[in-house]
C-alpha cells in the first residue's frame, strides 16, 4: 500500500466528524428534538438539559 492511500481514511474521518454541529448550539439541539430518545447516550441526555432545557 502506498502512503497516499493510508492517508485517505483519516483525512474522510476528520471531514466527516467538521461537519457535526457543535454541542449546544441551535442546529445541535434540534438533531436531537429529532433523535428517537432511546437511542440518546447519557451524556447527550445531560449536555441537552444543560444546553437547551436550561439556558
Amino acid at each position: 500500500m502506498n502512503l497516499s492511500k493510508l492517508m485517505l481514511l483519516p483525512t474522510l474521518l476528520a471531514l466527516l466528524t467538521a461537519c457535526a454541529p457543535e454541542v449546544g448550539s441551535e442546529a445541535w439541539c434540534q438533531n436531537m428534538k429529532e433523535k428517537p430518545k432511546a437511542d440518546w447516550t447519557a451524556n447527550e441526555a445531560a449536555d441537552f438539559a444543560k444546553h437547551c432545557l436550561f439556558k
